[in-house]
């Protein structure tokens, strides 16, 4: 079944460059490339257009992440958490992933209004990330607002200078995990930065500044993808109402209405790169040294590879979406944030049979992650 969208102003936008200016510069500022098959060239080829994209010197930036770096930095980063994200090992938490979903919805059970984000899209994967790195004894909250600060405000990190806001949230969140990492050394622990605290390379052991890279990612980008996808899925429920009814029918949907949902309203609208050399996408060259702005949201809907593309179809397939990016940088929670999407979803399709969005939303062009509120209404089944 198929339901066409509601008008949403930057889907439009997204068409327009699709159509008339598939790579255009922003004023003086970066290039922004809208069609599916130039942004999946641009997150592939990671030797041209790399994520090492902060100008900052070297001595004023943090330790490298997966996120802003390229082999061989990359590589060994990856490798060192790959086990943890492996789908068998991720599967193996579904039934605790599952009782706290179920406890986080039972307690919007008597509600008839609730800001979704706080309720379940923001805690549920914090603490699935949390119980992974051996810190769920913190307080969920405050880990939320040290994303929320740090990842608002990503661009001026890597570009200009942070908001004090996030350089506080910064310093709480080392602070917080130096004293973690100082007890886990004397204490070791069989979780997932218990083993990183151990583990040994060519290099020798995780520096603390290291280590600290490791928790930033995972708590910060671990969470913004299923909280995006949550999102995501609500606003699916209101704009398509009929598609509740049929997981609730059907619970094998679930899987092709994750896919859709990533597809129709991406969690990362984009991402950025940097040219290493004079490169031609679509006709148009980008010198060398330029930033990059792969529009995922845009290619996400480009009728040239989507069938009817601005219409949700709850069992799409195939969905070669990019939502999780593509190339080295694939996103190493995928599985991850598919499954706690998938339990989310079903929990929520079984205990309502209305979910409806209380404000006017649209999504931000170049927004990332999913939004800090979502205030729906609720009607119990």
């Amino acid at each position: 079944m198929t339901e066409t969208a509601p008008t949403m102003n930057p889907y439009d936008i997204y068409r327009h460059l699709r159509e008339t200016a598939p790579v255009s510069k922003i004023g003086d500022g970066p290039w922004q490339i809208a069609c599916h098959q130039d942004v999946n060239t641009v997150l592939r080829n990671h030797e041209t257009f790399s994520s090492e994209v902060s100008l900052r010197p070297v001595e004023g930036r943090q330790t490298p992440t997966m996120l802003f770096s390229d082999p061989p930095i990359h590589h060994r980063l990856r490798k060192l958490v790959s086990r943890a994200f492996k789908p068998s090992h991720i599967e193996q938490q579904r039934d605790q992933i599952t009782r706290s979903c179920q406890q986080l919805v039972s307690q919007i059970l008597t509600e008839t209004e609730v800001d979704l984000v706080s309720a379940l899209a923001a805690p549920l994967p914090v603490m699935v990330i949390a119980k992974m790195l051996g810190v769920e004894d913190g307080n969920m909250q405050v880990f939320k607002n040290w994303s929320d600060a740090i990842f608002s405000n990503i661009a001026d990190i890597l570009f200009a200078t942070p908001s004090p806001e996030a350089l506080l949230a910064a310093d709480e969140m080392d602070h917080y995990f130096l004293d973690k990492i100082a007890f886990i050394r004397q204490h070791p622990q069989p979780h997932l930065l218990g083993r990183l605290i151990e583990t040994k390379t060519e290099e020798g052991y995780l520096s603390d500044d290291e280590l600290l890279s490791f928790c930033r990612l995972l708590l910060i980008a671990g969470n913004e993808t299923t909280t995006g996808l949550i999102t995501a899925s609500a606003r699916v429920f209101h704009a398509f109402p009929a598609t509740l009814g049929q997981l609730k029918l059907d619970p094998s949907l679930t899987t092709t209405f994750i896919e859709e949902a990533l597809r129709f309203y991406s969690p990362f609208s984009a991402t950025v790169r940097r040219t290493t050399s004079e490169v031609e996408i679509a006709g148009q060259k980008i010198p060398k040294g330029e930033l990059v702005l792969p529009l995922i949201a845009s290619a996400n809907r480009d009728q040239r590879v989507f069938e009817q593309a601005d219409q949700f179809n709850i069992a799409r397939n195939p969905n070669p979406h990019l939502a999780f990016g593509f190339g080295i940088h694939f996103c190493l929670g995928a599985h991850l944030a598919r499954l706690e999407g998938e339990i989310a979803v079903n929990c929520l399709a079984r205990h309502f049979s209305s979910i409806r969005l209380t404000e006017t939303e649209s999504p931000e062009m170049y927004g990332l992650g999913g939004p800090k509120r979502l205030n729906v209404s609720l009607q119990v089944c």
